[in-house]
């Protein structure tokens, strides 16, 4: 279907044209009750959208656009367990993981005797680490856990591992790996003492080349230290081919499942989750897949129009599709949230940063924005210079959690103070008749006139904001629910499939190509000239 040909999609452009311009300023001041009736709120969670230059007409002709793409029909087939990753041949049901029971998704095809089954296995692995009834080879208690994996199998634990790190087992260090590069994986190694080391392989087919170099390098450290037969009491796997981890020298009992029907930016939920579940207990972990659950239980019966996923994902239409913003910014002005900008950039964008509808057909409209931010308080000595007066449409969204889970005197306040400041500046910004009183209070008119045109901020730029109640397990799993659901939503509207990834794959073929020629100058010869010119130059100080 090409949504830009249909009934809604005309409508909204047609309100586009024929609204004149206004600045949010404006919209504040004919509606006092905007931020009221331009808001939701679901189990802690705040969802203000009335900085956002949208108004009831809007979001009611957003919300038929939702209806003319068939979102209910799509919702119900990807909750039904239909094949919906088309490209793949794939059913998508990540929502079964957070589930406490089935059938599910139907009585003839229920997933969940093995989910439940696994989680029960993860919690008993867990909790036997966490008691220090969990012995290596010599005897020792394990005392640290390195996560080896890249993109779903490390951002989505390790970031909730960091927001929640506040319930983290006190006597237990849980560490992420997941780059290629020396420098990470060598210190940390420096660093753990191999006879109370685990280490989690995390890769679905278990040949994932960044995964299972690094995989191969801790193995032969272990092996260095402690000899081959240390290896099965160090090493546990999470993947769908628990062949290949056995013959890696992983015990059975030690491999944990993973199902094509999850993509890894949506496995979080499963045995991906392993590590943070050492790191914060399965009962902590049970509540982070209870938030999710309740935030699938609000997304499937809620009215589009009170609803976050739904909501959210609609903005995001309007911003991209029809008011032209390339770029959304995520801002959380929790430290603890450091790695949600970097999660998101990953279920976003690799959902749905496409071209290409679900048809094979060319789009007839942008897809997904380019996601991108970095925790705000920093930002605001950064890159908010450019949002403010750099002229560029950015819409943000800032997150931001009333109570600390690091409470120290005044903090807290400060830090809530300078988050609401930056949304309220970025809406309104400063008029030159508001500068030039402010100036005029302590400068000669020469001065001030030379000055003013440098302390006028036009505002008007877009943003919501998601204030939590708390960082803790229900509220972080329905943070990130809410995410994968407005994802899916887009993708919904924009007629592609979300659940694939194949530029993602076509790096990893080239990657392998290259490899050889880095050792051998005669295999680059069928390689491009610039490709030949790195490699010669990496040749000449790899020596």
């Amino acid at each position: 279907m090409n949504i830009t040909a249909s009934t809604a999609w005309k409508a909204i452009e047609a309100h586009r044209l024929s609204s004149s311009p206004v600045h949010l300023r404006e919209m504040f001041a004919r509606d006092p009750g905007r931020a009221n009736s331009l808001s939701l709120s679901f189990d802690g969670i705040l969802y203000d959208f009335s900085k956002q230059r949208v108004d009831s007409t809007t979001l009611q002709l957003l919300t038929a656009l939702a209806h003319e793409a068939r979102l209910e029909e799509w919702t119900q087939r990807m909750f039904g367990g239909e094949r919906i990753n088309a490209s793949e041949d794939r059913a998508v049901l990540h929502v079964a993981l957070r589930r406490a029971n089935g059938p599910f998704p139907a009585g003839d095809l229920d997933v969940m005797p093995e989910v439940l089954a696994t989680r029960q296995r993860m919690a008993a692995f867990a909790d036997n680490i966490r008691s220090g009834n969990a012995f290596g080879f010599t005897g020792m208690p394990i005392r640290n856990v390195v996560n080896i994996g890249i993109g779903g199998s490390d951002l989505g634990p390790k970031m909730v591992g960091y927001a929640l790190r506040s319930i983290s087992h006190p006597a237990l260090g849980v560490h992420y790996v997941s780059n290629l590069d020396g420098a990470q994986l060598a210190p940390l190694l420096q660093t753990l003492d191999p006879r109370t080391t685990l280490f989690l392989v995390a890769s679905k087919t278990f040949t994932t080349q960044e995964t299972m170099l690094n995989a191969q390098t801790a193995r032969g450290w272990l092996v260095a230290n402690l000899g081959d037969a240390a290896v099965g009491n160090h090493f546990a796997a999470l993947t769908a081919k628990p062949q290949r981890a056995v013959e890696f020298g992983i015990r059975e009992e030690a491999v944990f499942p993973l199902w094509d029907w999850v993509g890894g930016r949506f496995s979080l939920w499963s045995a991906v989750g392993l590590a943070l579940m050492i790191a914060i207990g399965p009962h902590a972990f049970a509540d982070l897949l209870a938030g999710a659950q309740r935030m699938d239980e609000h997304f499937l019966s809620t009215p589009y129009e009170r609803n976050l996923p739904v909501v959210m994902a609609l903005i995001g239409i309007w911003n991209t599709n029809f008011l032209g913003a390339t770029s959304n910014a995520v801002l959380p002005y929790n430290e603890s949230l450091k790695y949600f900008p970097s999660f998101l950039q990953q279920l976003e964008m690799e959902s749905n940063g496409k071209a290409v509808g679900i048809d094979g057909q060319p789009l007839a409209c942008a897809s997904n924005p380019i996601v991108w931010g970095e925790l705000g308080n920093n930002g605001q000595h950064a890159f908010f210079q450019l949002l403010h007066q750099g002229g560029r449409l950015v819409p943000c969204d800032f997150i931001a959690a009333v109570r600390s889970d690091y409470p120290l005197p005044g903090h807290q306040e400060a830090l809530l103070a300078n988050c609401f400041a930056q949304s309220a500046a970025l809406a309104f910004g400063k008029t030159i008749d508001e500068a030039r009183n402010e100036l005029s209070r302590t400068m000669s008119p020469a001065a001030l006139a030379e000055l003013l045109p440098h302390k006028v901020f036009p505002g008007n730029q877009p943003s919501s904001t998601l204030l939590l109640s708390r960082l803790d397990p229900q509220t972080i799993g329905a943070l990130v629910a809410l995410y994968e659901h407005k994802v899916f939503v887009q993708g919904v509207i924009w007629g592609l499939n979300s659940f694939d990834q194949w530029g993602v794959e076509l790096g990893k073929a080239v990657a392998n190509s290259i490899l050889p020629a880095i050792g051998d100058p005669a295999l680059a010869e069928k390689l491009d000239t610039s490709t030949r010119q790195l490699l010669a130059f990496s040749r000449q100080h790899l020596a």
